[in-house]
């Protein structure tokens, strides 16, 4: 029988700083805890990872590709919409279960700036906005739609991570009246109106990213101006 490869000192290093988050905290993630806990000397540390930021931004990465991997074995839904009401579930979800690994994602007050793991989750989240604008369904542009979107995420999130009270149905109530923002009504009947103007610009606007065009680069950019002005 084959053994188990044996972790790597830098592997062994990334799993202590992050079990060292999820049960103590980011305080509990020093240099000499880290260190004992993957049997490797402070330097070796500095050596992988630079420093403590870049130990805690891998640590970050690590958790946070669990997460997305979770996220992109969902199955792809005919209907955008319904997949965003999905992810925003699962991004509630995460954040509750590890609150430390969250806090260290969203939360870096020093930095100012998401972090690099963070910043893969909002990607994830602007491409899946870009397919609903492409539905006719947005009624702003697409920038403005995934910064709304995130923000009510993080700030629910991190509220319910402080309060010692916290509502679980608070979080569909806040899902709902941002996409009452974003969104165009759902049909009511077999005959609803169509999209308004607005929502026909961002679609456009949404394709013409997406797809080749026969315009120019000056054309292009000149179409995108109209457009915008119609969101």
């Amino acid at each position: 029988m084959m053994s188990s490869p044996v972790p790597s000192p830098q592997e062994r290093i990334l799993h202590a700083a992050l079990t060292l988050l999820e049960t103590g905290g980011i305080d509990a993630v020093s240099t000499r805890a880290v260190s004992v806990a993957a049997n490797v000397q402070p330097p070796t540390i500095y050596r992988h990872y630079g420093d403590m930021r870049g130990l805690l931004d891998a640590v970050a990465s690590a958790g946070f590709h669990t997460y997305l991997r979770a996220n992109a074995s969902r199955a792809r839904r005919a209907d955008p919409v319904q997949e965003l009401r999905e992810g925003w579930h699962l991004h509630v979800d995460f954040g509750l279960k590890h609150p430390h690994l969250y806090a260290l994602m969203y939360a870096a007050p020093e930095s100012g700036t998401l972090s690099p793991a963070a910043r893969e989750g909002f990607a994830a989240l602007h491409a899946l906005i870009e397919r609903i604008a492409a539905t006719g369904r947005l009624t702003t542009g697409v920038e403005r739609a995934a910064a709304m979107v995130h923000r009510a995420g993080l700030g629910y999130t991190l509220g319910q991570l402080s309060d010692p009270i916290p509502d679980p149905s608070v979080s569909d109530a806040m899902l709902d009246a941002v996409l009452s923002v974003i969104l165009t009504p759902e049909p009511a009947d077999a005959t609803p109106p169509g999209p308004s103007a607005a929502a026909h610009a961002v679609a456009l606007a949404a394709v013409l990213k997406a797809e080749p065009s026969p315009f120019s680069e000056a054309e292009r950019y000149l179409l995108t101006e109209w457009l915008r002005r119609l969101m």
